[in-house]
């Protein structure tokens, strides 16, 4: 971890983010309008690009801010590397660790709302906490009106899910702070002093060779392994321009490899009868594409 902390007089807790990029110019610049109009800004933001074909307007745009780091990778050593690689320019005093993507985009009251959320003592076995992901369209730069993921759950033959996906988001969601199996791997907030307790190894809070897929959930089972909780506050709101689309067989056959492969790793790494599921999963769309 990085040894030197920025000077930061005014505010107690030291809150940082990393943001890894692949050719993200357009929804990048949306997220960083987010983050800038925070209530509450963040102390650093480093941004980890890998490997996009042109990437000079991270310099252009942002290098002047001195609460930005831009790390500039030759190629594309995947989402969960790029967070390692992010992870070294941390403070190793930082207080929360804000993992976003460059399509998801904060409500202005986010990080002040999620960070007093986490110092309340009823709260501090809490890892990391998310709130409502909501669609927006890129293409229209309109909200979609449908839920994106409020926190990930498992059905009981082994499938993981974006809870209420699809449906249609309403203002008057009641309800508290509740404890979910794993969050969005989009927008995570975290406590740094959790992720410490699960690293891999030196820098290494995400399994390299998972590339990008199902690493969120990885991450979410070995926080709780080690007795912390993962909150879903309904509070929190942010908007995500999800990739994956819900028809699965118009996601690149690649793509849909990737992610049947973690899914094997991940019930192997927690030595789960559902692990069978996975293999079935997996052969599925090997043999028949599907």
């Amino acid at each position: 971890m990085a040894e030197l902390r920025k000077e930061n007089l005014n505010q107690k807790k030291f809150c940082a983010a990393i943001i890894v990029t692949h050719n993200s110019q357009e929804c990048l610049s949306l997220c960083m309008k987010a983050l800038f109009a925070q209530t509450r800004l963040l102390d650093l933001i480093v941004i980890i690009d890998s490997g996009s074909t042109d990437a000079s307007y991270l310099k252009l745009d942002y290098l002047s801010d001195p609460s930005v780091k831009i790390c500039l990778l030759k190629s594309n050593v995947g989402f969960c590397q790029g967070n390692n690689i992010g992870l070294s320019y941390i403070p190793s005093d930082t207080d929360y660790l804000l993992f976003l993507n460059p399509d998801t985009f904060l409500t202005p009251h986010f990080i002040q709302d999620a960070l007093a959320l986490m110092d309340k003592e009823a709260f501090e076995k809490v890892a990391a906490v998310s709130g409502w992901l909501l669609g927006f369209d890129l293409e229209h730069q309109q909200e979609t009106g449908n839920i994106d993921s409020s926190g990930i759950f498992r059905s009981w033959y082994g499938r993981w899910f974006d809870r209420y996906q699809g449906e249609r988001y309403r203002e008057d969601w009641k309800g508290g702070v509740e404890f979910v199996p794993a969050l969005c791997g989009a927008l995570m907030f975290c406590r740094y002093s959790a992720l410490e307790s699960v690293l891999l190894g030196p820098n290494q809070i995400m399994d390299p060779s998972f590339y990008m897929y199902k690493e969120d959930i990885d991450l979410s089972v070995r926080l709780r392994q080690q007795g912390w909780v993962l909150g879903f506050d309904p509070q929190l709101k942010a908007y995500h321009c999800r990739g994956w689309k819900k028809d699965r067989t118009k996601v690149a056959r690649h793509f849909r490899l990737i992610s049947a492969r973690n899914e094997m790793k991940l019930y192997r790494r927690m030595k789960s009868p559902f692990y069978l599921y996975a293999v079935l999963k997996y052969s599925m769309v090997k043999i028949f594409d599907l």
